[in-house]
């Protein structure tokens, strides 16, 4: 059976006990669903579906950090040219919004070990990077940052996502506002890369080789995150707005589709780039199919 999120539905803090998990809830939800990555998982070896969700979801936490392909660029390179703080500042918002619920309630994270710590600290270290790399653009090296052309309006995207998780947001917390953060964490994070399109679109092009790696990792990390989120679809409830229609599940895939139906175009030119010409060559994108 595939790995389930918490069903239990109570705040709790997480603590260690010789590599076990020892959360009350955590092994209620353990008990029940009957699978930990850990030594439950063990036990289960050989069932395929939860070895496949057990290594997507390892892969998704590991490019989680992809923003240090960024920093890198601009540490290496003395420019931020071609990166947008825009798009940084919604992926930051994205970050807040998620830890907001992850770092106190289970809802939303895998019953192993690694919903103990390793899905926050991963979070937590991405958003110093994020944090990291908006002083270098708006601070540091703000002399070649591209403010003029970075003009995505992004405060539509903000209010939209939030107005949408409010109505579309599951029940895995019984907390209506934290759940609602958590779904407004996943809208903003999808549309996130918006503003980094725009701002390519607007310079002719031209896709830098870390940007362009960085994009790619991103999709990569919806697709992992994706099938993690299928294999957990069962596990996702909501009040029904309709009927029985349980509309937190197609909010939440559809949210995952919907990230790659925007990076298609780019991956396309993407992987043109690397057969071509290797992975340090720029990419050189369509303005027409990034607007």
């Amino acid at each position: 059976a595939p790995l389930p999120l918490s069903p239990s539905h109570v705040p709790r803090r997480r603590h260690f006990a010789a590599g076990a998990v020892t959360s009350p809830r955590t092994h209620r939800a353990a008990m029940s669903a009957g699978g930990l990555i850990g030594a439950a998982a063990a036990k289960s070896a050989g069932r395929g579906p939860q070895n496949q969700v057990a290594i997507a979801y390892a892969l998704f936490l590991g490019l989680a950090g992809g923003s240090s392909i960024l920093l890198l660029q601009a540490l290496s390179s003395g420019s931020v040219a071609g990166i947008s703080a825009r798009a940084l500042a919604l992926e930051a918002l994205a970050l807040c919004c998620r830890l907001s619920s992850t770092m106190w309630l289970d809802g939303y994270l895998p019953v192993d070990a690694s919903g103990d710590w390793v899905f926050q600290a991963t979070d937590i270290c991405t958003l110093l990077l994020v944090g990291a790399l908006m002083v270098q653009v708006l601070v540091v090296q703000r002399a070649s940052y591209e403010e003029e052309k970075d003009s995505f309006p992004i405060l539509p995207v903000v209010l939209g996502s939030f107005v949408l998780a409010a109505v579309l947001h599951a029940d895995l917390n019984s907390h209506p506002l934290f759940d609602a953060l958590w779904m407004a964490g996943l809208f903003v994070g999808v549309l996130a890369v918006i503003p980094q399109f725009w701002l390519v679109s607007q310079t002719g092009g031209r896709i830098e080789a870390l940007t362009s790696h960085f994009i790619a990792m991103m999709a990569v990390s919806r697709v992992l995150s994706g099938i993690f989120m299928w294999h957990v679809r069962e596990d996702l409830t909501c009040e029904p707005l309709f009927g029985r229609l349980n509309h937190s599940v197609w909010a939440i895939l559809g949210a995952h589709v919907l990230h790659l139906l925007l990076l298609g175009d780019f991956v396309y030119y993407y992987a043109r780039s690397v057969v071509t010409s290797g992975l340090s060559a720029r990419v050189e994108v369509s303005m027409v199919d990034m607007v």
